[in-house]
């Protein structure tokens, strides 16, 4: 599908208010649970607005990239920078797999056949379906590995999140805060802004692939729909962070997760 073909399927319900409102229902969602929510956005870029999987991708990738730049100060306010600087080592060791990952998932989607790309996109959708259920419904302990277990399998670790987070165009908090969890020891308020830290340098190698490809020209193409979804979503996110522990996790965490498996069944089925 060309650029121009995306543009004349979207016209009917690209709106302003459509696209500023439909990012802020993502922002609560993700909000809620501590999230960009960029899970949610990629199959309503597909569905409801119409663009092909890779072009949602990239334009899922460029908004997931405004939401973390924007959250960066506030999740850094949350924790002291000093105590964040002082786990520089997570970070670096993650950062040496997620890196690699994320070049290599950009690549990975840019030499897809779209059929394919449909169908993998479906299966990390049930994949981040079931990272939210583990995530907000057990106690992860951390798994006490010795350090030259541990700084193997945090690189192992990055590089997967790398090639998921390319893939979908998302940030990847959804897996890295288990990870620093469960690899690291750390508490969840300190792994939420590691994984910041994580995901800014990791996304900007995925986008800077991307760009290499002449797929990132719908990026361009779809800048005013893509800056509006992205400040719903931020003004989202931010009401959905003062909504925090309004709804019980034993009924939101269920049915975001159905919303994930449900998005994922359409992913699967997608021409």
């Amino acid at each position: 599908m060309t650029i121009g073909q995306d543009l004349a399927r979207l016209r009917p319900a690209r709106s302003a208010p459509v696209v500023f409102g439909t990012g802020a229902a993502i922002g609560v969602l993700g909000g809620m649970i501590g999230l960009g929510g960029a899970e949610f956005r990629l199959p309503l870029l597909i569905g409801l607005f119409g663009f092909a999987a890779l072009s949602a991708v990239i334009l899922n990738k460029a908004m997931s990239l405004v939401v973390v730049l924007v959250a960066l100060p506030a999740r850094l306010a949350a924790v002291s920078a000093a105590e964040v600087a002082a786990r520089w080592p997570i970070a670096i060791n993650l950062l040496a797999g997620s890196l690699l990952g994320a070049w290599a998932g950009a690549s990975w989607a840019l030499r897809m056949r779209s059929s394919t790309l449909y169908k993998v996109l479906a299966a990390l959708m049930v994949l981040m379906a079931v990272a939210l259920v583990v995530t907000h419904t057990t106690v992860l302990g951390a798994l006490a590995l010795p350090l030259w277990a541990q700084v193997p399998g945090g690189v192992v670790a990055g590089f997967g999140i790398g090639v998921v987070a390319a893939i979908m165009g998302v940030a990847g908090g959804e897996l890295l805060i288990p990870t620093i969890t469960l690899l690291f020891g750390e508490d969840i308020k300190t792994a939420g802004s590691l994984s910041l830290l994580v995901s800014l340098p990791t996304m900007l190698v995925a986008f800077a692939r991307y760009s290499r490809d002449g797929s990132f020209a719908v990026l361009g193409a779809n800048l005013r729909f893509t800056l509006i979804m992205a400040a719903g979503s931020i003004a989202g996110a931010l009401l959905g962070g003062l909504l925090l522990g309004v709804f019980p996790d034993l009924v939101l965490i269920p049915v975001l997760a159905v919303i994930l498996l449900v998005s994922a069944v359409r992913l699967a089925r997608h021409d």
